[in-house]
């Protein structure tokens, strides 16, 4: 496991985070990283793209989302998107990514950052619960919602 470095998604790094590949099986569980550069360029006041760096290389995204006037408060402060290549995981990318996330709700004032996941073989789930999300509700489409305390 290498150095763990958070940046900002601009023009040097796009096309490596646009790239990531996940494991097989994975895909089916989250929007490919274009879906959320597409929503962080709809949304920029409220998106907050990042790309993590393992030695350099691009090895991971996550956006987030803040937004306190929210009409549903499951999308003040949450993960809207985390991909993680497939060859990094297991190296704390995820974990760090997360962290980091929640280390800027908590600068923005925000209590509790919220995340969903479509539960299945291969899905988010068991990594969310590690690192202290608990199920707080269900959307209409059958995704968990869940919470972690800040």
């Amino acid at each position: 496991m290498g150095t763990l470095v958070l940046e900002e998604l601009n023009a040097g790094n796009v096309v490596a985070a646009n790239s990531l590949t996940l494991k097989p099986g994975q895909e089916q569980f989250v929007a490919p990283v274009s879906h959320s550069i597409s929503e962080a360029y709809v949304n920029p006041t409220t998106a907050w793209p990042r790309v993590v760096l393992e030695d350099g290389e691009v090895v991971g995204f996550i956006m987030g989302n803040f937004d306190p006037d929210a009409s549903h408060d499951e999308f003040r402060s949450c993960i809207w998107r985390i991909n993680v290549a497939a060859d990094a995981q297991g190296h704390g990318v995820g974990r760090f990514a997360v962290q980091s996330l929640a280390e800027e709700a908590r600068a923005r004032g925000f209590d509790r950052l919220t995340v969903m996941w479509e539960p299945g073989e291969n899905g988010p789930e068991q990594f969310f619960l590690r690192l202290g999300f608990t199920p707080v509700s269900e959307t209409q489409y059958g995704e968990v919602v869940g919470a972690l305390a800040l």
